[in-house]
């Protein structure tokens, strides 16, 4: 019977404690994105804060996985479901954010500001007067 060769403690720890890390940021960002959903006022904004960190936290919740799975069919699993969802998570956001604005939940049109007259203060009292002059004469042809 063949003696399978044993890795070396250090690698082992260190492939532990990036996964840890890994998995606790995924947490982290869950939780987060969470919280966004619960506290920000309108939909679009709670849409945003929830896929931008479903996508990322799942990624790093994966990479966690696949650190401490090996070299097995279960890190070959595991790469395939980490595509899956790095290709569809954001493109069902964009399909949620489209029928929305499609529907009901419009976003709001922000009415456009006037523009400030801007006043030279190198004109001259004549041009002035010249400006005012056809102003006058247009508003008696009416």
């Amino acid at each position: 019977m063949a003696k399978v060769p044993r890795r070396l403690p250090v690698i082992e720890t260190l492939q532990s404690y990036a996964s840890g890390t890994l998995l606790l940021l995924g947490c982290f960002f869950m939780l987060t994105g969470a919280v966004g959903v619960l506290r920000f006022p309108d939909f679009y904004s709670r849409m945003h804060a929830a896929g931008i960190t479903d996508t990322l936290s799942t990624l790093l919740i994966i990479s966690g996985l696949m650190l401490t799975a090996g070299w097995s069919l279960a890190l070959f699993k595991l790469a395939l479901i980490m595509l899956f969802i790095f290709f569809t998570s954001p493109t069902a956001s964009h399909a949620l954010a489209r029928s929305a604005q499609l529907s009901a939940l419009r976003l709001p049109q922000i009415p456009a500001e006037p523009a400030a007259p801007q006043v030279s203060s190198s004109s001259t009292r004549a041009d002035r007067s010249s400006d005012a002059e056809p102003e006058a004469a247009d508003s008696t042809r009416a």
